[in-house]
């Protein structure tokens, strides 16, 4: 369609043309003293279109001619450009591929092209040159050198041309906090990541990094911080989330020294976290822990064994196999332990209302942290227990519970009942001895010598 009107136009000019050349009869007359010329009016416009069309292709001839040598140029800083890029790219291949020592020279290459004088003419030349020293700098790092791969990163890092290509620079910055994060250089990583721009210190891999060097440093509140914002921009699956939340709360749990930062840390977490059953008992192992060092230095009597803490230990000396309580070993410490008692019932009523999803180990030991702790809890727990071992009456390590909260309620006969039943039954050992002498006391209170010495012996052999 576009020829057809491309012909039409070409034949109305020639018909325009031949209307206005063909009977043109003018004339133009040329003085020029003495002489006088006379010509045909189409011979001088013919004419002049032609000597303008030749002026035309004149001036167009010498811009070429002047524009020889530019052209020149750039041709050569095209190969230049081509060549540099294309060692760039031959040593990420390499480096890529495992063969490290080929991407070093292929990066060397590169720095020798681009050093070049006309190198500076082309806009990309300073970030292929950090570039290239971040790839040798990340194939020394492959082949454990050291020396050379500080030297090429300082190149990356510190050169002039780091200066004005900051997305490489920030690259090379936080490539070189993963080494120190690998070597175990906290102070040095924490330098890397401080020379970070703002905006780059808020995305995902620099707070993957921060989250290694806090961990590094055992900072636990600040890496709890990291993983719930990580967790947000969705860094983590749900479940690694979880694990790594749970081990970082377990260690700053563990890590707390007295009360106060105990209920700090257990306040700091969210409502979730807080329903997690793992984390609350560890939070009452840790409160244990706590008072027993307390009592400990107050000179009060041997602390409590609670399996899984750090303060277990399997006595088998009946004189020491006595079910002390908590309130026992509390009584006369100071008030700021009384700062956890918001955490115990909390704790406690969250892992009561999980009982029988809890692990064997895990109803074990809130069993014996519900046993120890009954005279600082409400009066209702005993109905809660009672109604709890009622739903489960096959249950010994209910039983059990049920028959120390019994017997510390000063209810003889039902809690000489209930352990009489479970006693036998029981698994853990650390149960099954406090059982046991829970029956000789309860036997020394009826004046049945035999049995509580027969007690006392099953005691010990627990």
């Amino acid at each position: 369609m576009r020829s057809v009107f491309w012909f039409l136009a070409l034949a109305a000019a020639a018909i325009a043309l031949a209307l206005l050349v063909g009977d043109n009869d003018a004339g133009v007359t040329v003085f020029w003293f003495p002489y006088r010329i006379d010509l045909s009016f189409n011979l001088v416009l013919f004419g002049a279109l032609g000597a303008f069309v030749l002026f035309h292709l004149g001036l167009r001839g010498v811009a070429a001619l002047r524009e020889l040598p530019r052209q020149a140029r750039r041709w050569r800083l095209q190969q230049l450009e081509r060549g540099a890029t294309g060692a760039v790219l031959d040593a990420l291949a390499y480096q890529l591929a495992g063969r490290f020592v080929r991407a070093q020279s292929s990066a060397q290459h590169a720095l020798n092209q681009l050093q070049g004088s006309d190198s500076h003419l082309f806009a990309q030349r300073d970030q292929l040159t950090v570039l290239a020293h971040l790839l040798a700098a990340e194939s020394a790092q492959a082949l454990h050198d050291p020396t050379r791969r500080d030297r090429w990163l300082a190149g990356a890092l510190d050169s002039e041309a780091a200066k004005h290509a900051h997305v490489a620079r920030e690259g090379a910055l936080l490539r070189a906090a993963d080494w120190a994060l690998e070597e175990r250089n906290a102070e040095l990583a924490a330098n890397r990541l401080a020379a970070l721009p703002q905006g780059a210190a808020r995305r995902i891999g620099a707070l993957r990094l921060k989250l290694r060097l806090a961990r590094l440093n055992e900072d636990t509140t600040h890496a709890l911080e990291l993983v719930r914002l990580l967790t947000k921009h969705r860094a983590f699956t749900a479940q690694a989330s979880a694990s790594l939340v749970r081990g970082l709360v377990l260690d700053a749990l563990r890590a707390t020294h007295d009360a106060t930062q105990l209920a700090a840390v257990w306040a700091s977490l969210d409502a979730t976290e807080r329903a997690t059953p793992e984390l609350a008992l560890a939070a009452l192992d840790q409160r244990l822990l706590l008072v027993q060092g307390q009592a400990a230095a107050s000179r009060y009597p041997a602390p409590l064994a609670v399996p899984g803490s750090a303060l277990y230990q399997d006595s088998t000396d009946p004189a020491d196999a006595g079910p002390d309580t908590l309130a026992e070993i509390t009584a006369g410490l100071p008030d700021t332990e009384d700062e956890t008692l918001p955490l115990l019932r909390e704790c406690l009523d969250t892992l009561w209302e999980s009982l029988i999803q809890l692990s064997p180990d895990m109803r074990c030991r809130l069993v014996l942290h519900v046993e120890q702790a009954l005279p600082l809890l409400p009066g209702n727990w005993l109905g809660r227990i009672e109604e709890t071992q009622a739903r489960y009456p096959s249950d010994p390590v209910l039983q059990y519970l049920a028959g120390q909260a019994f017997m510390q309620r000063s209810l003889w006969g039902k809690a000489a009942a209930l352990l009489q039943r479970c006693v036998a039954l029981l698994e853990h050992r650390e149960l099954a001895r406090r059982g046991w002498c829970s029956l000789a006391q309860l036997a020394e209170e009826r004046g049945d010598m035999d049995a509580a010495q027969d007690a006392w012996k099953r005691a010990a052999q627990a």
